[in-house]
């Protein structure tokens, strides 16, 4: 977040509110008083002369009516006897007018010459007509103002003069100008008291909000282990309690949402089954590991495509449709080098209003199981199959010794024999298939017991060497020394005596079996090998698989169920080992098995 500069923090917004308030206010005031003070210096000025002008009228009027004798004094003499002292203060110049305009007298003594001339002013005039006139002027030199007064002088009800005054105003300005210094600088004082009282109000203030902005950013990153510091219990002081709490609540919610987060991406993470969820737009939000590898894609790159596309299914659904599916879709994802069918089941996100959020699918891998049912099915039919032939022949050969048949000394014989050759081939698949479903069950147990495997080997060759009855040669390649393993004996002496008796069948006359083991690190290697027709290449992995032969006819022939190697391969893999075949069409087939081998128990059995 950008850094708040200072000046547009609330810090001095704050101080600046107060001192403009302040400085309003202290204006506000400073016009009323200074317009008050103004007015009331001026009156009390102009009564102060008006007093004067009064008291001087008074004593005008009696000399201007008083009766005079040629041996008494004019009215010019007296009245300039009166006004002599009158220049005093703030009193420039007074002036006596007779009713008729001229100037009797004058209190300015270098001014006499204007004394017996008529005045032109317009505002004695005016007196002259028993109004009192006021004004004030500017002397043009100087600048200064002058204020003015006429006032009419009456005896019985008559206007008989008028006394014109001059007198200097300029020092009540004066004093009004000193006095808006002293306002002003006591406003400067104040309002720099005022800022400074601003500034640390305003910390108290900005202060705890100062960190629970810092605390605020801390949390945007994920930070709650901060406290905003308590400064006091006022309305901010509760407010940075509260704020404290929320953080507290907001790190446990956080704490459990990232524990479920957590939670939930694990569980996607290790799920067997891919997990896509899209937006009401079908657009990929999230996809889990699994689900990209089903699909072969890269998480990043499909995130924001679109689902349908991406699943192969645009040719036979819109997303719209997959909204209203309810029965899941299998698709066959499936290259030349790995089976892949799966199976997608469709959930809709929405919100208790109805409005679709989104939509969830769940891939789950039915590759097994569709392999398992196509062999469960294969079974079946192969069961079907292998039995129904020998009761077919059965049937038929029955139904001829019913319809007399069985008369006859040289038929009757033969169909017995056939007959009671198909019941033991029966019997034989029926003890393999139980068999089977022995291994298959999941309480199958085997019987270990250390068994010298050289000499155990050797047994059963020979068995089979004393009672074979085909020109075919066995050639050993064992060690000459002892080796001790743990096996289950009857176990091993059916798979070898399944493999040797597969050679021999496959053998040609004059033809060789070999017969080797090997001591390995941590196990033996034994294998058979013919010289018989061999295995296609693209076979060699099916020999294991349940009826599966290499010449059917030839097979069935020999009586074989084409169960015996998927026979041994259960038992081998139940003893932990493993179990293979090399094959090379027209020159032979062999088989391997390895078996569990620790060489240092061996030293005690031997």
């Amino acid at each position: 977040m950008k850094k708040v500069g200072f000046f547009r923090s609330i810090h001095l917004k704050f101080v600046l509110i107060y001192v403009l308030l302040i400085l309003v206010a202290m204006q506000i005031i400073g016009v009323y008083f200074v317009d008050g003070l103004e007015d009331k210096l001026k009156t009390n000025f102009e009564n102060s002369l008006r007093q004067q002008v009064n008291i001087l009228s008074f004593s005008i009027e009696e000399e201007m009516v008083k009766e005079r004798d040629k041996n008494s004094t004019t009215v010019e003499e007296d009245i300039n006897e009166i006004l002599k002292d009158k220049k005093a203060g703030d009193i420039q110049e007074i002036r006596v007018i007779d009713s008729g305009g001229k100037i009797i007298g004058t209190s300015k003594s270098d001014d006499d010459g204007i004394v017996g001339k008529r005045t032109t002013d317009k505002i004695i005039k005016i007196s002259l007509q028993g109004t009192e006139q006021k004004d004030v002027k500017v002397v043009p030199k100087t600048g200064k103002r002058i204020w003015i007064l006429s006032s009419p002088i009456k005896s019985k009800g008559e206007t008989i003069g008028a006394i014109y005054l001059e007198a200097d105003i300029e020092t009540v300005f004066e004093q009004i100008k000193e006095i808006n210094k002293i306002f002003a600088t006591g406003t400067a004082i104040a309002l720099g008291i005022t800022a400074i009282l601003g500034i640390l109000l305003a910390q108290t203030i900005t202060r705890p909000m100062s960190d629970m902005r810092r605390q605020a950013l801390a949390m945007a990153k994920g930070n709650f282990s901060r406290k905003v510091k308590v400064y006091g219990y006022d309305e901010i002081g509760q407010l940075a309690i509260t704020f404290n709490n929320l953080t507290k609540k907001l790190q446990d919610a956080q704490s459990s949402t990232e524990g479920e987060r957590r939670k939930l991406s694990s569980v996607l993470s290790y799920m067997t089954d891919g997990v896509i969820a899209t937006d009401r737009k079908g657009r990929i939000i999230l996809i889990n590991e699994q689900a990209a590898m089903m699909l072969n894609v890269s998480r990043e790159t499909v995130i924001s495509q679109e689902i349908v596309p991406l699943l192969g299914l645009e040719d036979q659904y819109s997303f719209e449709d997959l909204l209203e599916e309810t029965e899941s879709v299998i698709l066959d994802n499936s290259t030349s080098a790995k089976d892949l069918i799966l199976r997608a089941n469709f959930s809709v996100i929405q919100r208790e209003t109805g409005f679709v959020n989104g939509l969830i699918t769940v891939l789950h891998d039915i590759t097994e199981q569709e392999k398992i049912e196509e062999e469960r099915r294969e079974f079946v039919a192969n069961v079907s199959h292998e039995l129904r032939t020998p009761l077919t022949t059965m049937r038929s050969y029955l139904e001829a010794l019913s319809e007399g048949a069985w008369r006859d000394e040289n038929i009757a014989p033969n169909f017995l024999k056939v007959t009671q050759k198909e019941t033991e081939r029966m019997i034989r698949l029926v003890n393999d298939l139980l068999q089977l479903s022995k291994l298959d069950s999941k309480d199958y147990k085997i019987t270990k017991s250390w068994v010298d495997f050289t000499e155990f080997f050797h047994h059963i060759i020979d068995r089979f060497e004393m009672s074979k009855d085909q020109n075919v040669f066995f050639v050993r390649e064992l060690p000459k020394k002892s080796i001790f393993v743990e096996i289950d004996e009857d176990k091993i002496t059916q798979i070898i005596d399944n493999i040797i008796s597969n050679a021999l069948k496959y053998s040609p006359e004059g033809g060789k079996i070999r017969f080797r083991v090997r001591e390995l690190d941590h196990e033996i290697e034994v294998s058979i090998k013919d010289q018989g027709m061999g295995i296609p290449k693209e076979n060699v992995v099916k020999v294991f698989e349940r009826f599966y032969r290499v010449d059917r006819a030839r097979s069935r022939k020999l009586g074989g169920t084409g169960l015996g190697l998927a026979i041994a391969k259960e038992m081998v893999t139940a003893h932990n080992g493993k179990i293979w075949a090399e094959s090379e069409e027209g020159k032979g087939t062999a088989i391997f098995f390895s078996l569990p081998y620790d060489p240092e128990q061996e030293d005690e059995w031997s």
